[in-house]
């Protein structure tokens, strides 16, 4: 469900599959075109349950999202293994993270085989939401975002190309749609604050979260264990909430009070605000960056206003916003304006 963003604003999620949950008696008096545009031969069938007025309807659109036979990740916390074989011995191929979508390509011995993003591999059935239970909870977990369609994208103050830059994003980074704009812009937020792009250069997608990859979780060779230990600390946290001024790692922070608790944890005293944060360790250059180091981000004008947690392979992990929560990103999802190391080891 992906179209290019002009000024015809958002892709919805199909008729069909809104059909498929509304009240017969409403469906009724809607006459029985409704229905048969999305597959179903009369409203009079009421034989059919609501899952098969769902598939039919799902069948006429192709898929759900993008998945034809959706499932659910189902875990308290943390995330799902994906292993490359059905067994608990298997090598592990990716994470799953609570709420995570995957397609379900066949399921054996309580046992789902499963692909997700990059990752194809083998779930915990037990852990698994499958079926009708899947597409209902897929439906309060989609997410609206608009993906930029080119490198260097600007995310500006005001809908102007006479506004202030914020930053730039990389092509495919993906940022919180809000809303379309009748001038032809979106207004987006990005690490919970408000900013415009241009819909010539986005498109407005619905998505769902999907798994991580065992490359994406790793964090490179020579480094000490302090920092591949505080690594693996901070992504225990991934997808727990942001609140702003919070500091608590499970019940919510903002992003200087992750990167305050996490580093608390080990013995470093570090300030609540992502500005002082930046000054309290050494300045580095982008090519000198180790797990454990800290990467700033600011606005047009240069001033700090939000830090994240270099985890190696190019990736951050960082208390991003109110609607995402903690997330691993691109290092440069947004343009750096400092990098800073706090271990000195």
């Amino acid at each position: 469900m992906k179209k290019q963003l002009g000024k015809a604003g958002i892709v919805s999620a199909g008729l069909a599959l809104c059909v498929a949950f509304q009240p017969m008696t409403a469906l009724a008096a809607e006459g029985d075109g409704i229905l048969q545009a999305a597959g179903v031969a009369s409203i009079m069938d009421i034989s059919k349950t609501q899952e098969e007025y769902l598939s039919s309807a799902q069948e006429a659109q192709g898929a759900l999202w993008g998945y034809t036979n959706i499932g659910i990740a189902q875990v308290e916390s943390g995330n799902l293994n994906v292993r490359a074989a059905a067994s608990t011995d298997a090598k592990l191929v990716g994470k799953l993270p609570k709420d995570a979508a995957c397609e379900v390509l066949d399921t054996a011995d309580g046992w789902a085989h499963i692909r997700s993003g990059e990752v194809e591999g083998y779930v915990s059935l037990e852990f698994l939401l499958i079926g009708p239970e899947a597409e209902v909870r897929a439906r309060s977990l989609v997410r609206t975002v608009a993906v930029a369609q080119t490198n260097g994208l600007n995310v500006r103050e005001q809908p102007s190309t006479d506004s202030g830059v914020l930053t730039q994003v990389l092509n495919g980074e993906e940022l919180e749609f809000v809303e379309t704009l009748e001038d032809g812009w979106v207004k987006v937020s990005i690490d919970g604050e408000d900013a415009y792009v241009s819909g010539e250069f986005v498109s407005v997608e619905e998505k769902l979260d999907t798994a991580i990859t065992m490359t994406e979780l790793l964090y490179g060779q020579g480094v000490s264990d302090v920092r591949v230990d505080l690594v693996e600390y901070a992504k225990q946290y991934l997808g727990n909430p942001y609140v702003w001024g919070g500091t608590s790692l499970t019940k919510g922070a903002d992003c200087s009070g992750f990167v305050l608790s996490v580093f608390k944890h080990y013995g470093v005293s570090l300030s609540h605000s992502s500005r002082a944060q930046a000054n309290e360790g050494t300045k580095i250059s982008a090519g000198d960056l180790l797990p454990g180091d800290l990467v700033f981000y600011g606005n047009g004008s240069g001033s700090i206003n939000h830090v994240a947690i270099y985890i190696g392979g190019g990736q951050v992990i960082h208390a991003s916003s109110p609607r995402t929560g903690i997330k691993i990103s691109s290092y440069n999802y947004r343009t750096p304006v400092k990098y800073v190391r706090i271990l000195q080891d």
